[in-house]
């Protein structure tokens, strides 16, 4: 996977492991895709999906129910799905995706973090074909299934690619065929420890660590924002 791989993995799994600031990201997802859809998961793909991941996290199960419950309040709160751009320190590409009661705080403190940590924003749609959005799903590796096998049962319903990572299986696909990869991998009866839509650089780029921890500084703040819900980058 490469030094850099590494040092951005370490580096945002000590981030996402403070539980004060990755529940309340969580539960906001669930929330939304709760007021969305409805509040039955047997019925709702993106509550499923929300409350699969926040599982994935070990939020516990108070919390998930307390989000679903907020989705049904008089004063719950209306978010909007926004996307940020920037270029970071060294050049680095950032896309920011975010949930937001308030599109003009939320604009204004990621303005704040470019400016001050080395970078500018541009225009939405400037980095849009520099990433690929996949739809990706991290589980165990199964007993069952040795990856050609696993190949051959996903491919109908849009598998890409297979990569193993130590002892999990990450499998990608168009972001399209989100919800068909998750139904076959529901039928063949595996478990996902997380299902996202994730965005991939189509040119990554190597970065000294030097570099990288300068980099870390705006992807931290970004990160650390509770309107961010999943910052990515060009890094290699």
């Amino acid at each position: 996977m490469g030094r850099a791989f590494e040092y951005r993995r370490a580096a945002k799994e000590k981030r996402w492991d403070k539980m004060s600031k990755v529940f309340p990201k969580l539960a906001k997802n669930i929330t939304m895709a709760a007021k969305e859809g409805g509040m039955d998961p047997l019925m709702n793909p993106r509550l499923r999906t929300a409350i699969q991941n926040a599982k994935g996290e070990n939020m516990p199960k108070d919390n998930i129910e307390a989000a679903i419950k907020r989705a049904a309040g008089k004063d719950a709160d209306t978010f909007v799905e926004v996307t940020y751009e920037g270029k970071g320190p060294h050049g680095v590409l950032v896309f920011v995706e975010g949930a937001t009661d308030n599109t003009t705080r939320t604009v204004a403190n990621v303005k704040s973090y470019f400016n001050k940590l080395g970078g500018t924003m541009v225009p939405n749609g400037s980095l849009e074909f520099m990433f690929n959005r996949k739809a990706v799903f991290e589980l165990p590796k199964p007993a069952n299934y040795a990856n050609d096998d696993l190949e051959l049962e996903l491919i109908d319903a849009g598998l890409e690619q297979i990569e193993e990572v130590e002892d999990k299986v990450f499998i990608y696909g168009d972001y399209t065929n989100f919800g068909n990869l998750s139904n076959a991998l529901e039928n063949l009866k595996i478990e996902v420890t997380k299902a996202t839509l994730k965005r991939i650089p189509t040119s990554p780029a190597e970065f000294s660590d030097e570099q990288l921890e300068e980099i870390e500084k705006l992807l931290d703040k970004l990160e650390d924002d509770d309107d961010i819900q999943a910052v990515y980058t060009n890094i290699a």
